[in-house]
């Protein structure tokens, strides 16, 4: 079976649109999506109704959560607040009961997903080789899929099981999955934050156990400028450029 992961779209339309297209040229099996499909971006109904028609699987991320009134966004940074307040306003029953129904965690005979991570599927980020050690530890199944921190990474369990190694994952990583566990981070599709401006997303082969990294240029411009034209944190727009 051959999987697309994608996870944080963060309402990025043209973005997402993207992605899609590199999917489709795959042809994938299956398309997991682990959470944020809502929250910064502008265009929060188009992406959730792309996400619901191809999904086979989909978490609900922190995001997401705040937006339908689960989380208090008092818990949320500044711009987060903000731009979670105006989709609140913007997105459609039918997207909110939807997002309503999704939890943050899946387990599956070939991967445990999360949105986070184990230790906290909502909120916690990976970010450090400690809490990717402990978030193997926390789980058993060979991969373990994660999102939330914006940034493509891949980590293995070393024989002794003790320690990690690995680390960032930039475009046309390939990464063997067979003989060690190990915790993956397909990088965000609406918003990176590893320094690459492009759309990320990750293609797993269960059949010869291989996951590759990828990314794809999208319409940054357009997002920038329909992000300002919603009245939504300027700041939002501008670090789509950069990739931060």
């Amino acid at each position: 079976m051959r999987v697309a992961v994608l996870s944080d779209i963060h309402a990025n339309l043209h973005a997402l649109d993207a992605v899609f297209a590199e999917v489709d040229a795959e042809r994938p099996d299956e398309l997991w999506c682990l959470g944020d499909v809502v929250g910064y971006g502008p265009r929060p109904n188009e992406c959730c109704e792309r996400i619901r028609a191809r999904a086979d699987v989909a978490l609900c991320g922190n995001h997401d959560l705040g937006v339908i009134g689960t989380l208090d966004l008092a818990e949320f940074s500044g711009d987060a607040a903000a731009a979670a307040r105006w989709t609140q306003g913007e997105l459609a029953d039918d997207h909110r009961d939807w997002l309503g129904s999704l939890q943050p965690t899946a387990e599956l005979p070939q991967a445990e997903l999360f949105h986070a991570s184990p230790r906290n599927p909502v909120w916690d980020y990976v970010l450090s080789e400690l809490v990717a050690l402990q978030s193997l530890l926390l789980t058993h199944a060979p991969l373990v899929l994660v999102g939330h921190s914006h940034v493509a990474l891949e980590v293995a369990l070393t024989a002794g099981g003790d320690d990690v190694s690995g680390g960032l994952a930039p475009a046309g990583t390939e990464v063997d999955l067979d003989g060690s566990r190990r915790l993956v981070n397909p990088g965000s599709v609406g918003q990176p934050r590893d320094g690459d401006a492009r759309a990320a997303w990750l293609l797993v082969d269960f059949e010869s156990q291989r996951a590759t990294f990828r990314r794809v240029a999208y319409d940054v411009e357009a997002t920038q400028a329909e992000i300002r034209a919603a009245g939504l944190p300027d700041a939002l727009a501008g670090r789509l450029a950069v990739g931060m």
